[in-house]
């Protein structure tokens, strides 16, 4: 087994976070875990002589701790990998830092609007995420719900800010239903978290 400079290390790893991030998310294809925001990081744990990896350890961090998705993500990464020369995967589940909708891309936030998706509204990083457990509409024009404000749900379909939340939770746990009152449209909403 060759050693391999730090350099060689760091642009190897940075080429096979390439590879594992291209694997398409199993609950939302047309994203990928890389624009998800799941896969953060590789390690090389050894090289051949050829200078690919023996063996690579793949840190994935799921959307919520129960997430059922994380196991159909880890074959697909050892999958793609493995496809790429890797002789031994590791994937291993890492929970903090915690996930969050702010890690989602802003090429995968397009994505999720151009598939019929509201993306999450954007927050800066320390600010909480707001939690109201009342009126179900976002008024037009302001934003608000039960008089707090936040950046309203925008429909996917037209743009309107005048939406209403059908439920809190959708086809996942990630996701609600909402409909928008202009276009009358329903559609996913994916949550802040």
């Amino acid at each position: 087994m060759v050693t391999p400079t730090p350099l060689e290390a760091g642009l190897l790893e940075a080429e096979l976070l390439e590879v594992a991030g291209s694997v398409p998310d199993p609950e939302l294809p047309v994203l990928t875990l890389r624009e998800l925001g799941v896969v953060r990081a590789v390690h090389v744990r050894g090289t051949n002589a050829a200078d690919a990896a023996d063996a690579v350890e793949v840190e994935l961090t799921p959307t919520y701790t129960g997430c059922p998705a994380i196991e159909a993500m880890s074959v697909d990464i050892e999958r793609v990998l493995r496809a790429h020369g890797v002789r031994d995967v590791t994937v291993r589940t890492v929970l903090a830092p915690a996930w969050s909708t702010d890690d989602i891309s802003p090429e995968g936030r397009r994505k999720l609007r151009e598939f019929g998706i509201a993306p999450p509204r954007t927050r800066s990083a320390s600010e909480p995420v707001p939690l109201t457990l009342g009126a179900t509409r976002t008024h037009a024009g302001t934003g608000t719900t039960e008089g707090e404000p936040q950046e309203p749900v925008r429909c996917p379909h037209c743009g309107s800010a005048d939406t209403e939340l059908l439920s809190r939770f959708s086809s996942t746990a990630c996701k609600a239903l909402r409909r928008c009152l202009a276009c009358r449209e329903p559609f996913d909403h994916f949550k802040e978290l």
